[in-house]
């Protein structure tokens, strides 16, 4: 029969936890050092980018003294604190379950001949018998028979043949022992006295916090939509937002979802929002107006909108907890305005969509949305003001070279900054079908685009004039490249180098580091609508003169229409970090008639689309009056026969028995 011993010292609980933090701890560990090793990414290197990714790195890192931890790091801390805790306690434990060596016992080597054994147990009887030993404040009388009894077994398991055997069969001189099973817990959690506390923690525990945290968890997320915003600002963005919704009306629409996305919004306007909105009323006027009107007068949507209004017309904040506010308002815009983008996008209305996507820009920039005049602003050293007289400049070169004139002291830093610019150029634009060379009602279509990052100042260098062989060999090599991207599952091209691609935008006002991206979006101008959900590019390789191929393909799935024709549409390239940098581009797609196919992909395609009229599908698709594949007559004729001499054979058969 086993005897249950429970854990008193506590030994078998510490060496569970250290096997369970193991198991926790050292994946967790890897996964961070594999993160922080990764390449940082390089960025504009003008001088207010690179003092704002200063101040973000202070802020996101902290300092040698005052460290930021974040929950994982933090995680790991105590964690591993705790297992070298453990691991110290673990190897200064005192085991209760040794195995029983007489030789220990008796202080002799495992090689003593059983004279020295017989020599030496004299000298200990005479040492620690009980009548010789006197009892001292830390040694009772019981404790020295014990000690006495155990050199006593200890030689006789030697000596004596009995105990000898039992030592050799079951490891111990008293023959065979009880199992003993330790559980990892204490005495006390079950003794009877304790009961009442104990039963109140398990409730406590089970029937109130995992219930609470089980509730929480659930009715949080039936708040939440897929897109991660509250259920009522999906329910706003819905009532509010029209088809023709200019910049204001998106503004004032984005507004009211402040309401409830602010974690901890407060309730009350101080002296220093009352001043700023002042400054905001007087720069933007009537804007400011319309879009307070839209959003009403809801204090949490008035906070929000005074201080984003702040950031986008460059009025510096002084109080830092209203900074702080700010950066929290800001960095929680981009998801809001990805669900209001989303409820846009499924109505397929182009107009908002394109002035959702394009309020990013703004916002990046910190620029009031809808004054392009002002696109110059987003240089180093550039005012709005200054920006205004400029907008009459066709690009940034004419820009530079306007300020080059002036022996302007700027310059430098614009030229930092132009050398990473986001201008984006569409290098190639196609549809494709997989396997067929034209486009048939409802087929699976892809929007190939080839893309690539050309900076207004980048020097457009002559590429090497290439002879006819190595012509050819970069033509077949380029699409053999194409053709297996087109076959493949991924919507972007794997890049052979990610050196080429661009890193941290300029973007000096924006709270956190960011890197650029573009919406793809297929629209028809003539009906004002999306003709396919956009999609995200990013990570766009930068023009390079001495690359054969110095751009990058994506694609865009989507089904042609169901009926022929020749449809124009229209791609818009927009984005999300720079101002005035959007690309456009014209293109036709012809959906031919499935005659226009040649006879053997015909005969392919209605062996695919046509069933047998014996099936059921064929009986289905006749009854639907829909097109179905007739049987061979030879086929036909050979039942027919078939069946003609299974009537013979059952004639004969039937004669036979009368």
């Amino acid at each position: 029969m086993a005897n249950y011993n429970y854990d008193e010292s506590g030994n078998m609980a510490a060496y569970f936890l250290i096997t369970f933090l193991a198991l926790v701890l050292i994946p967790l560990t890897f996964s961070s050092i594999t993160s922080s090793q990764k390449r940082p990414l390089s960025g504009c290197q003008c001088a207010p980018c690179v003092e704002q990714r200063a101040r973000v790195n202070k802020r996101e890192g902290g300092s040698l003294l005052n460290p930021k931890l974040t929950t994982k790091s933090t995680f790991l801390v105590v964690g591993w604190s705790f297992f070298v805790f453990l691991c110290y306690r673990a190897a200064g434990a005192k085991l209760d379950n040794k195995v029983y060596n007489p030789f220990e016992i008796l202080g002799l080597s495992s090689g003593s001949t059983e004279k020295e054994i017989k020599s030496h147990f004299k000298k200990l009887s005479r040492l620690y018998h009980p009548d010789k030993v006197k009892a001292t404040v830390n040694q009772t009388l019981e404790d020295i028979q014990n000690h006495f009894v155990d050199i006593t077994k200890a030689y006789k398991s030697l000596t004596d043949e009995t105990i000898r055997e039992n030592l050799q069969k079951y490891g111990h001189p008293d023959g065979r022992q009880e199992l003993s099973m330790g559980i990892a817990l204490p005495k006390w959690i079950i003794e009877g006295k304790n009961n009442i506390w104990v039963l109140g923690v398990y409730g406590l525990i089970f029937g109130g916090a995992l219930p609470a945290l089980v509730g929480r968890w659930w009715f949080g997320s039936r708040q939440k939509t897929k897109d991660g915003i509250n259920a009522r600002s999906a329910a706003a963005f819905f009532k509010s937002l029209t088809e023709e919704a200019t910049m204001e009306e998106v503004v004032g629409t984005l507004g009211k979802a402040y309401e409830w996305e602010l974690p901890n919004p407060k309730a009350t306007v101080d002296a220093e929002l009352r001043e700023l909105e002042t400054q905001i009323s007087d720069q933007a006027g009537s804007k400011w107006h319309e879009v307070r009107k839209l959003a009403g007068d809801q204090v949490s949507r008035r906070r929000a909108l005074i201080l984003m209004y702040a950031h986008l017309l460059r009025i510096p904040v002084v109080k830092p907890s209203l900074r702080q506010e700010q950066t929290q308002i800001l960095l929680q815009t981009p998801l809001i305005l990805n669900a209001l983008l989303n409820v846009s996008i499924s109505r397929n209305w182009l107009t908002p969509t394109l002035s959702v996507m394009r309020l990013h820009a703004f916002l990046s920039q910190a620029l009031l949305p809808g004054a392009d005049r002002l696109r110059f602003a987003q240089l180093p050293g550039i005012k709005s003001e200054e920006a205004d007289k400029l907008a009459s400049a066709k690009d940034v070169h004419e820009v530079i070279s306007t300020l080059e004139e002036k022996q302007d002291g700027r310059v430098a830093e614009i030229q930092k900054a132009v050398e990473r610019w986001g201008r984006i150029e569409i290098v190639d634009a196609s549809f494709k079908v997989i396997g067929e060379r034209l486009v048939t009602p409802s087929s699976i279509v892809f929007l190939v685009l080839k893309l690539r990052i050309s900076p207004p100042t980048a020097s457009q260098t002559e590429r090497r004039e290439l002879s006819v062989d190595e012509t050819k060999a970069s033509i077949k090599r380029n699409e053999e490249k194409d053709n297996k991207f087109l076959n493949s599952r991924q919507e972007t091209e794997e890049l052979e180098s990610e050196d080429a691609v661009a890193g941290w935008a300029h973007a000096p006002y924006w709270p956190t580091n960011r890197k650029p991206s573009w919406w793809l979006v297929l629209a028809d101008d003539k009906s004002n609508r999306v003709v396919v959900p956009p999609m995200k590019v990013s990570d766009v390789p930068f023009f390079d003169p001495t690359e054969d191929r110095d751009y990058r393909s994506y694609k865009l799935q989507f089904q042609a229409p169901a009926g022929t024709g020749l449809f124009t549409w229209k791609i818009y390239l927009v984005s999300d970090t720079f101002i005035g940098e959007e690309v456009t581009r014209d293109i036709m797609l012809k959906i031919d008639d499935v005659s226009a196919l040649n006879s053997d992909e015909q005969v392919a395609d209605d062996d695919i689309s046509d069933p047998d009229e014996d099936t059921l599908a064929g009986q289905m698709a006749a009854m639907r009056g829909g097109s179905v594949k007739k049987r061979p007559e030879e086929e036909e004729s050979e039942e027919e026969s078939g069946t003609d001499d299974d009537e013979k054979d059952d004639d004969s058969s039937d004669s036979d028995s009368d």
